[in-house]
């Protein structure tokens, strides 16, 4: 069988990518994924017979939004080309929420992907990147408007209260071209974290050390604060997640970027999305040790519950992004107990032959063995993905149509129409 491209057949069609793909979705056309997962592959023959025939006319429209922001593979995601696992592997958080905000290679000049990894030996000065900061008086406003709050609020829920503070004490953010957007990003980002209750003491200037600091009580061990880092890259965008396609929606009412925000944060907390990783620790919390995994998940089977941390809708054979993320953690605490935990709640899941981990399960991991607040996996990832949404928010402000999805009515017969 001859297999060509996402463009060549969308030349044959005479239609764009974005539709091509829209007939993907809707099981009108077959794909799979060459074999470095960097494109898509469709049979010649299913192409020039769907040319012949003519275009589909029969399904309900389908949204398709063009982005250079992410694309998916078979196990893993590209930031604007690049491989996601990669960066992981080598670059600070906020060089990669630069590079998604601007697509300039500069900003990758000089990251950590030439310096040793931490608790080897020091990275060079010289390759840190200059600290974000948010200013002083939004800053303090924000920690004010959290005193009244219980003490044992999810850090998720104080991320919105903080979220309101800052955007309305902040005067530039009706500025809607890309590069007032990035500014106000890294002065949201870094308010989100240092209005954060401080639990330890930073033990340096960037987001993933001054995040540690709010998220656990202990200093933070080089290796497992590294994973954190690496957990932020992971998460900073994942194309049109369920928060991102609704943060897309405000921008492109033109709604500012703190209400982008707030719009996925909303989304994020829920069970099927960023709140897995909430259930998931809750999971963790339930087993003592690695005997009684079996009874845990044998229980949410027979009530018919939902595995959190297992199974995603895009990653069929495992969320790459979660078998990197315990890697790291497996390395930062080889032997500890909590690993042990999910080493046999993953065994029992696959003796059930019930879906694979995925990033949310590995985040839950991360926050048990370091020993960090309830909700910290939550926490972590919204701090991400902000710079996605942010990043998808500045497409639409720069397209400048408001996004308008159309329902397939199945009620009662129109009367008087």
């Amino acid at each position: 069988m001859e297999w060509i491209d996402a463009a060549t057949a969308s030349e044959r069609l005479g239609i764009k990518p974005a539709t091509l793909y829209a007939y993907v979705s809707r099981g009108v056309l077959q794909r799979r994924h060459s074999d470095d997962g960097r494109r898509s592959l469709f049979s010649a023959e299913e192409i020039e017979r769907l040319a012949r025939r003519g275009r589909p006319r029969s399904q309900p429209p389908e949204l398709v939004i063009e982005s250079a922001v992410t694309a998916l593979g078979v196990d893993r995601h590209y930031y604007r080309g690049l491989d996601a696992l990669e960066l992981a592997r080598t670059d600070d958080f906020e060089t990669v929420a630069d590079w998604l905000w601007t697509g300039d290679p500069g900003v990758l000049q000089g990251s950590r992907r030439s310096q040793p990894r931490p608790g080897s030996e020091a990275v060079r000065p010289d390759a840190r990147v200059v600290p974000w900061r948010c200013e002083a008086e939004g800053l303090r406003a924000a920690v004010a408007a959290q005193r009244g709050l219980p003490d044992d609020l999810l850090p998720l829920d104080r991320l919105q209260v903080i979220t309101t503070v800052l955007g309305a004490s902040d005067s530039l953010r009706y500025q809607l071209d890309s590069a007032s957007v990035a500014d106000t990003g890294r002065r949201l980002i870094a308010g989100l974290v240092d209005a954060l209750p401080e639990l330890s003491e930073p033990q340096g200037d960037s987001i993933a050390e001054r995040l540690w600091s709010r998220l656990c009580p202990h200093p933070a061990p080089p290796a497992l604060l590294d994973a954190v880092r690496a957990a932020l890259v992971l998460l900073a965008d994942h194309e049109l997640a369920a928060s991102t396609l609704a943060a897309r929606v405000a921008a492109s009412a033109k709604a500012d970027p703190y209400a982008v925000v707030l719009t996925g944060f909303g989304v994020l907390g829920g069970p099927l999305h960023g709140g897995a990783s909430y259930g998931a620790e809750r999971l963790l919390a339930e087993i003592a040790e690695p005997g009684q995994a079996a009874r845990a998940i044998a229980e949410r089977v027979r009530r018919g519950e939902r595995i959190p941390g297992f199974g995603h809708s895009i990653y069929k054979n495992g969320d790459g992004r979660g078998g990197l993320l315990l890697d790291l953690v497996k390395e930062a605490a080889p032997g500890h107990e909590r690993i042990a935990v999910g080493t046999a709640v993953l065994e029992e899941m696959r003796r059930r032959r019930l879906p694979e981990r995925n990033v949310d399960f590995a985040l839950a991991i991360l926050a048990a063995v370091s020993g960090m607040v309830s909700g910290a996996g939550d926490a972590i990832f919204a701090v991400a993905r902000v710079a996605g949404w942010l990043a998808h928010a500045m497409e639409e402000y720069e397209r400048g149509s408001l996004l308008r999805l159309r329902a397939s009515y199945t009620g009662p017969p129109v009367r008087g129409a």
